[in-house]
């Protein structure tokens, strides 16, 4: 899973979270929410958390007198991250009944870019993922990419129904727009995480897949204290 949550590391300059706000202008906030859309809905090659946290730093940093006329850092904080929470969780609706109804079609073999990230591995490992966790899948999943976008639609594979979740997927779109972006606010201010924001930024994808490394290792344990008895 490492690999993958690189993935996003090598994509073009224009999709590096400060490059995008920076030429999106007065429609940053709408275009990180259309982005942040699109990646929970059903393409997961995007730069999610990183974008979360640049937003919230740049909004710790910058004047309110530029973009923000009478609204004052914590009350456009609170409109990004609302804006922001609702366009995950409307992502993850829209996953919800991709799973229902398409995903035989999407993950079908193919020997291109999209059958490597639409493959029947990756859904396998989500799949397994959640029947782990169970419902508690759509809150932890947020925080792993690939997980995010996938978990979803093995809920709707799996028959989950809308109502439940709804109730989980809102509260892990909460959690994870919410907290990453005000995480960003208050670490935005700090001098060497402003003047090293792509090492920052790589330190966040790193540590979104720790999750899923050690439920690697633990399993690994787990597989090989089951095998021991039997030797």
């Amino acid at each position: 899973m490492l690999e993958l949550a690189l993935i996003p590391l090598l994509l073009p300059d224009w999709l590096d979270p400060a490059v995008l706000i920076h030429n999106l202008g007065n429609w940053a906030l709408w275009g990180v929410a259309l982005i942040i859309f699109t990646e929970c809905a059903i393409f997961p090659v995007l730069p999610g958390d990183s974008l979360l946290f640049t937003v919230g730093m740049f909004v710790a940093m910058t004047p309110p007198s530029i973009t923000f006329g009478t609204l004052d850092k914590p009350a456009v904080l609170a409109v990004c991250c609302v804006i922001l929470t609702i366009a995950a969780v409307l992502g993850n609706v829209v996953g919800y009944f991709v799973g229902k109804f398409v995903s035989p079609w999407l993950f079908k073999p193919r020997d291109n870019f999209f059958g490597k990230i639409f493959s029947a591995k990756h859904l396998l490992q989500t799949q397994k993922f959640f029947e782990r966790y169970g419902a508690k899948a759509l809150v932890l999943g947020r925080f792993v990419p690939f997980v995010r976008t996938f978990v979803t639609m093995v809920a709707g594979a799996a028959g989950m129904s809308f109502r439940h979740f709804i109730t989980w997927t809102a509260l892990g779109g909460v959690i994870w727009a919410t907290g990453v972006t005000v995480l960003g606010y208050f670490l935005g201010t700090v001098p060497f995480i402003s003047h090293n924001i792509d090492a920052v930024l790589v330190l966040i994808v790193l540590v979104s897949v720790l999750p899923m490394v050690a439920e690697y290792l633990l399993e690994k344990r787990r597989t090989k204290a089951a095998a021991e008895p039997e030797a």
